[in-house]
């Protein structure tokens, strides 16, 4: 069974002082607004709506905690990119995801999902270097790869490969939530931070 399955609401944090106490392993979800993130949980989960996400990208600002049966955290972080967002709350979304990630000490790693139709953008670049100065590992879904041909996806999958080599304890799939594809893949790689991570208590 999924390290995911039975996945359950635990707490909404729209600020540094809502973080629940320090405590349990976290994985954090982050991605560009429409890139597939929560579409991307819930095939994870196995759960159609574990993950809500809106017709209206950009909606979500808060961070969501949701409790693994196994005691870790996934949490699901607001999509950053949505250029409708006035300014001075992408500037207050871009602070909390930044100090989040950079501070959190149960963080143990980042699952960033990007569409593989357009992969490592700017913001994309900017979200890996908040991210990698912590030596945690980051893990990418190329998400929506059902989009694609087979080669190009084999492609892009190479050359996203190839451009993280600037990117310490970076990796990198394909993934799509419709096919299924890349879902054992990638239950696989978190299971091992989560273990790694009981081994290893952290603080």
């Amino acid at each position: 069974m999924s390290i995911f399955s039975n996945a359950n609401y635990l707490h909404t944090a729209a600020n540094l002082e809502q973080l629940p106490p320090e405590g349990p392993p976290e994985i954090a979800f982050a991605g560009r607004s429409n890139a597939g993130k929560s579409s991307a949980i819930n095939a994870l989960a196995g759960r159609r709506r574990l993950a809500f996400f809106s017709k209206t990208p950009g909606r979500t600002q808060q961070i969501n905690f949701f409790a693994l049966k196994d005691g870790g955290l996934l949490t699901d972080l607001p999509g950053y990119g949505y250029a409708k967002v006035p300014m001075s709350i992408r500037g207050q979304w871009e602070g909390f995801l930044s100090e989040y990630l950079q501070t959190r000490q149960s963080l143990i790693g980042l699952a960033l999902m990007m569409d593989a139709r357009h992969p490592l953008t700017e913001l994309d670049w900017r979200m890996l270097n908040w991210f990698v100065p912590t030596g945690k590992p980051i893990h990418i879904l190329l998400t929506k790869s059902d989009k694609l041909s087979h080669g190009v996806a084999k492609t892009t999958l190479a050359n996203v490969r190839r451009e993280l080599s600037r990117a310490p304890h970076t990796t990198a799939q394909l993934f799509s939530s419709t096919t299924g594809t890349g879902i054992e893949e990638a239950e696989k790689v978190f299971g091992e931070w989560l273990k790694k991570a009981r081994e290893t208590p952290v603080g």
